[in-house]
């Protein structure tokens, strides 16, 4: 075989569709495009989402209402029923709770929320609680102590 006789496979080459070359070509005239209309036109280019000047469905909806709170407290929770693994009467920090795992870091304050069961009376100590996580705290013995934020390195 020889580098001159290397031919594509037959079918795997086709020829360019060469508009506007006369009728006889079966592409002349209009070229394909039918007759006037945008689409006809040279660079036409429809926006997607373009609805012929009709004011769009994007446009048409009602805008987003309500704002982001910039100043808004995002806090880590940790809920009731995962303090069951810390020892009758131990004290439960946030440093703690990053030790066991229950934390991935200290970065946000920490919350307590009342979802689960506790039966070992802890001294907790959170930057927040719910009202209902404090009070079954209380209820089993144990104490609930606010602690102030200082924001640590992630």
């Amino acid at each position: 075989m020889k580098q001159n006789e290397i031919a594509p496979a037959p079918g795997s080459r086709r020829e360019r569709k060469r508009v506007g070359f006369g009728d006889g070509s079966g592409h002349g005239s209009y070229s394909g495009r039918g007759r006037k209309g945008q689409k006809s036109r040279s660079g036409h280019k429809i926006p997607r989402g373009f609805e012929g000047g009709q004011l769009p469905l994007a446009k048409r909806l009602p805008q987003k209402r309500g704002f982001t709170n910039i100043f808004r407290t995002e806090y880590s929770v940790v809920n009731l029923g995962r303090l069951g693994m810390f020892a009758s009467g131990s004290e439960v920090t946030p440093e703690k709770l990053v030790a066991a795992g229950l934390l991935k870091s200290l970065a946000r304050p920490v919350k307590i929320l009342a979802s689960g069961d506790i039966s070992l009376p802890l001294v907790v100590k959170a930057h927040k609680f719910s009202a209902a996580a404090k009070a079954r705290i209380e209820a089993v013995g144990g104490k609930a102590e606010e602690v102030e934020h200082v924001a640590k390195a992630v």
